[in-house]
């Protein structure tokens, strides 16, 4: 099926001021600019609120998920409000079940951590490999989002519901 209407060129990529030179100079996106995110590293330019991806290295994911668990947590509920949010770590799901050297947190913990919060927020999570497919996964996120909003074909519903039932605390269907 073809659209019926040229979708518009996709905007700027926003990269957040917060988000370390040295982790993106070689993959830096040729459209993007620098700027203050709420949450996450990339979004779009303009739709700041409606998407966002995080991106981690395997010690900062450990790390998020051990010693930073409550930030991160709150993080995953701000996310909620986002018609789309993912975290692309740079490692392998085989790799990331070797903790890092210094993590005392069980792999096992981590990963059904990961589960379940992506279930309970709606936060994706996805394993790259390595820091360049990572790059490559972002941009292919927003693009996709970018052809999917501009062709009507996100359900915002699902999401709202999901957040109203977070913020009302009433996890129990009636």
């Amino acid at each position: 099926m073809t659209c019926r209407f040229k979708i518009p060129p996709m905007p700027r990529i926003v990269i957040d001021t917060r988000e370390q030179e040295r982790n993106i100079s070689q993959y830096e996106f040729s459209n993007s600019i620098r700027k203050k995110l709420d949450a996450g590293d990339y979004a779009l330019e303009g739709y700041e609120k409606l998407i966002t991806i995080e991106r981690k290295t395997k010690e900062d994911a450990y790390n998020s998920l051990g010693n930073g668990r409550s930030r991160l947590r709150k993080e995953m509920e701000r996310l909620l409000s986002y018609r789309f949010a993912a975290i692309v770590i740079e490692c392998s799901l085989q790799s990331f079940l070797s903790p890092p050297p210094y993590s005392k947190l069980n792999p096992k913990s981590a990963i059904n951590t990961l589960v379940a919060w992506s279930i309970q927020y709606s936060v994706h999570f996805k394993f790259c490999g390595n820091r360049k497919s990572a790059m490559a996964m972002t941009f292919s996120y927003l693009r996709h989002f970018w052809r999917l909003y501009n062709e009507g074909k996100l359900d915002y519903g699902a999401k709202q519901r999901i957040l109203e039932t977070v913020q009302t605390g009433n996890y129990r269907s009636t």
